[in-house]
């Protein structure tokens, strides 16, 4: 067994693009695929009072069973992170539960964009290797998987972070961690099985085929910036207002308990369209999950409710209602909704047809990560910071320059009217994270935009193109030109291994905000000198050339700037969305 030092590298899962090579001969009996869990050689669970039973690491290390039940991570029970499902092994604690990497043919069966495999690396680093995929047609492609570290691995970019390790000495009180990382697959091919690399401290619980999102299109998105202290609620029902971009014939939607260290139970759920406040234009029709009227969802996962068909207006507000029976005192949330939400007295009112029982308002969105429509044509995925997020646009209103993005695209028959996600989080950088990604706190910057990658654009429903628009927040806390540009060209590589076209942003100018030093903006002029160069991607929205004042290139146009000479007005917002081709996306 290795042992490195743990340092400051995190662990990004940047992976190539799958190449298809000539087929292998037939595989000998001896190498024929074996489900998972006939592999498993290592056990990495025990029992709190039997911590000897198990040996995840090689020096007696291992995770609690009792931290795994804890946190909803039950044996056997099915995960969705990510859009995959994955399935926590059925092990009685002390019992193999995973497979150290070495080889070893694995029966996986599927049709998707991606592989999903729920790992840790035990060598005190990161743990990465080259692996194959094969083919029902008898082609194969390469992957390369990465999986940081169970005991120093960033909880950032972490599926399920449990309080303690236990060990035969006793237990102690450190964060163990699991990962959840995805690789491209080739696309319009049905896996047949996968050979996982050769590294004996990269450990797999388990391995599927993502789906692909055929059928559905999204039509409204926001990222989890945070884990906050809410109310605390009892018994009460959040009624969410969410803006359409895509209108369709069927409704699912989304809810997600990122970064959380205990399950949340929603008793049941209800969309309808708004009329104004919190009352609907008609009765609230309910939601289902896997055929039941709620769900329990597990630390790190999230569920979709079922196809509904149900006629979700382009272009308008929805009243997404779910119930919280238990009692719930911090959850994930999108801080910035630029939306007032209501939440009620006590009970379940997610089908009622009256607002008088939501009484409270609230300004951000908990747990309510999507909403997607049946059909349409796919989606694009706005990967941005406050000014995508819509600050210093009204509230209520929706004009952020998503939203007017969105009605452009409805109002024309050039292109198709795709859905539009907005993935702006106030605050949020490139390269480095603001919320450290793990317990309750009060920033809500969210972790990086290289760290939410996977799980705010590739991981979208019918994700076709990147917009990112990044970068203002880097450069004013310090961060250089050519750490934005490195950020910007992996998230370029990452999405383009996934088949996503990427456009990239230049950033606009701040001249007059305390933070937007001349040193700063000399990094800013920089970046944006690379991206004018197209480097790499797909087309170049130069934001920046919109947005600057003709006389005075480091500020914005007084016209545009809605004060604090760091984020654009309502005007400005519209310009920007005006200045895009779309042609582009």
């Amino acid at each position: 067994m290795r042992r490195r030092v743990w340092g400051t590298a995190v662990a990004l899962a940047l992976l190539p693009a799958a190449v298809t090579v000539p087929a292998a001969a037939a595989p000998g009996a001896e190498d024929r695929p074996l489900p998972l869990e006939r592999l498993f050689d290592n056990t990495a669970v025990s029992d709190d009072t039997r911590p000897g039973e198990a040996d995840f690491d090689g020096s007696g290390g291992s995770l609690s069973a009792q931290d795994l039940t804890a946190a909803g991570w039950t044996p056997g029970r099915s995960l969705t992170v990510q859009g995959a499902r994955l399935t926590w092994p059925r092990r009685v604690p002390g019992r193999p539960d995973n497979v150290r990497a070495d080889g070893q043919s694995v029966r996986v069966r599927g049709h998707g964009d991606a592989l999903a495999f729920l790992v840790a690396g035990t060598g005190g680093g990161d743990e990465s290797g080259t692996g194959t995929v094969r083919y029902r047609d008898g082609s194969r492609s390469s992957y390369r998987l990465t999986a940081s570290d169970w005991r120093g691995g960033p909880l950032a970019t972490k599926a399920v972070a449990l309080p303690h390790v236990n060990t035969p000495g006793g237990q102690l009180t450190e964060k163990a961690r699991l990962y959840v990382v995805t690789v491209p697959l080739v696309r319009g091919r049905s896996v047949d099985s996968v050979e996982l690399p050769h590294n004996s401290d990269l450990h797999v619980f388990a391995l599927s085929v993502r789906s692909e999102t055929r059928g559905w299109t999204g039509s409204w998105a926001a990222s989890t910036s945070g884990y906050t202290a809410v109310g605390p609620w009892t018994d009460r029902t959040l009624r969410l207002v969410v803006h359409t971009s895509a209108g369709g014939p069927r409704v699912r939607i989304r809810l997600d308990n990122t970064f959380a260290a205990a399950p949340v139970r929603i008793g049941s759920a209800s969309v309808a369209v708004q009329a104004s406040g919190a009352s609907p234009r008609s009765a609230p029709v309910p939601l289902s999950f896997r055929g039941s009227e709620g769900a329990a969802i597990p630390a790190g996962a999230q569920v979709f409710s079922d196809p509904l068909g149900f006629d979700v207006p382009a272009d308008s507000n929805l009243l997404v209602s779910f119930h919280l029976p238990g009692t719930v005192t911090a959850a994930p949330v999108h801080s910035l909704a630029v939306q007032q939400s209501y939440v009620s007295t006590p009970g379940d009112h997610a089908a009622d047809a009256a607002p008088d029982a939501y009484t409270s308002t609230i300004t951000n969105w908990p747990l309510l990560t999507g909403v997607d429509v049946g059909d349409g044509p796919g989606s694009v995925v706005l990967l941005g910071d406050s000014i995508t997020d819509g600050e210093k646009s009204t509230r209520d209103a929706n004009r952020r320059w998503p939203n007017v993005l969105a009605t452009r695209l409805l109002n024309q028959s050039v292109v198709p009217r795709y859905g539009v996600l907005n993935h702006g989080i106030s605050a949020n950088r490139v390269v480095t994270d603001r919320y450290p990604g793990d317990g309750v706190s009060t920033d809500t910057g969210g972790v990086s935009a290289l760290h939410r990658l996977d799980r705010d654009v590739l991981a979208q429903t019918s994700a076709r193109t990147a917009v990112v628009f990044q970068g203002v927040n880097d450069v004013r806390w310090g961060a250089s030109a050519e750490q934005v540009v490195a950020g910007l060209r992996e998230i370029t590589d990452r999405a383009h291994d996934r088949g996503l076209r990427v456009l990239v942003a230049t950033i606009a100018p701040c001249e007059g905000e305390a933070r937007c030093t001349a040193a700063a903006d000399a990094q800013r002029v920089a970046v944006n000198r690379w991206i004018r160069s197209g480097s790499g991607f797909d087309g170049v929205l130069d934001f920046d050339a919109v947005l600057r004042d003709p006389g005075h290139p480091a500020r914005m146009l007084p016209a545009y700037d809605s004060g604090d000479h760091l984020h654009p007005g309502e005007a400005g917002l519209a310009a920007l969305a005006e200045s895009v081709d779309l042609k582009l996306l």
